[in-house]
């Protein structure tokens, strides 16, 4: 059953899927690390094991990592331990760096494998009610982590040419990353775009959704959903978004969904978009469910919405709030 079905679905029986885009305010509690759980797919399956038994989502991610496939291609990482691993220097030297890219074989990457076993662990251990997600990076982001997501922009307009290149050789990258994710039991994509954000849609279009649609496709041959996440304002992105051929997009509170739920498609599945360092990180449980009852009122002709967060909930959002979260996202009030 297709994506849309089941959100229809559960649409029909007066009832919201609950995808919060969860992980990193259990990392304490499972008794471990950010840095640990990136690195060790034990430790990141005991945060997948806490989320599961304390909150059930109805969707699942592993911990959002940015750095996955650029640190596979050897741009520097730092791995704080109670913060998610970063790419610091962007020097990028086409002539020197391109060719070592294409020989890469990521997949014998460590931490890749890493996140391939977590997914192995959450396919054998987590209910079989929880939909279970990776993520991949988009290959325009990708191409900003390993030159600079200013360079990047940069280089869509001084060097189209060069950069594509570039984009291609990412996509490549990712799309074999996409396939290990799928083949370790996930069941959606969510492809990492944030960058993107800053493009007009006419550069969108041809850096972005161009090398994004191969992977697209790599989903829906293999059977799987696949997401598009994209933080900030992307209202003006919302037209090339609708014809990417996406089955969701995961769009950010910056985005008012009532209006972008009259722009796209009722085939094209919205999910968000709860502000994550907003009231669920700042305010009481009473003003968290009063927040998604807002949210829930809002959406509530729209059949083709998923209840979310618009990104992943920081580390320090308590416990008690994403609970409010999902009693609310559950009775509806």
């Amino acid at each position: 059953m297709k994506m849309i079905e089941i959100v229809r679905a559960r649409y029909n029986e007066n009832r919201r899927i609950l995808a919060p885009l969860l992980g990193f305010p259990a990392v304490v509690s499972a008794g471990t690390t950010i840095k640990l759980a990136q690195q060790n797919a034990g430790e990141h399956m005991k945060v997948m094991r806490y989320v599961a038994e304390k909150w059930h989502p109805d969707v699942l991610f592993t911990l959002m990592d940015l750095s996955v496939e650029a640190s596979a291609l050897g741009r520097e990482t730092i791995f704080p331990p109670f913060e998610a691993a970063t790419i610091v220097n962007f020097d990028y030297d086409k002539e020197r760096d391109l060719p070592l890219f294409k020989s890469i074989n990521i997949l014998e990457d460590g931490r890749l494998q890493s996140y391939a076993e977590t997914h192995r662990l959450m396919k054998n251990e987590l209910p079989g009610d929880i939909v279970r997600g990776a993520y991949v990076s988009g290959p325009y982001t990708l191409a900003g982590l390993i030159m600079g997501a200013e360079n990047a922009a940069v280089e869509t307009m001084m060097d189209p040419e060069g950069f594509h290149e570039l984009c291609k050789v990412c996509s490549e990258k990712i799309i074999d990353y996409t396939r290990l994710m799928i083949d370790s039991g996930a069941q959606i994509i969510g492809v990492l775009e944030p960058s993107a954000m800053m493009l007009g849609p006419g550069q969108f279009h041809e850096f972005s959704v161009a090398y994004v649609k191969p992977i697209i496709d790599l989903c829906h041959e293999m059977g799987v959903g696949m997401v598009y996440h994209i933080c900030g304002n992307t209202e003006h992105l919302l037209e090339e978004l609708n014809q990417s051929g996406a089955d969701a997009l995961s769009l950010d509170s910056d985005v008012n969904f009532v209006k972008a739920a009259q722009v796209l498609s009722e085939d094209m599945i919205l999910i968000g978009n709860l502000c994550p360092t907003g009231t669920i990180m700042t305010g009481s449980a009473a003003d968290v469910q009063k927040e998604v009852h807002n949210l829930l009122n809002a959406m509530r002709d729209v059949p083709n919405y998923i209840l979310s967060t618009g990104c992943d909930l920081p580390m320090e959002v308590p416990e008690d709030n994403v609970s409010a979260f999902m009693n609310a996202g559950t009775s509806g009030e």
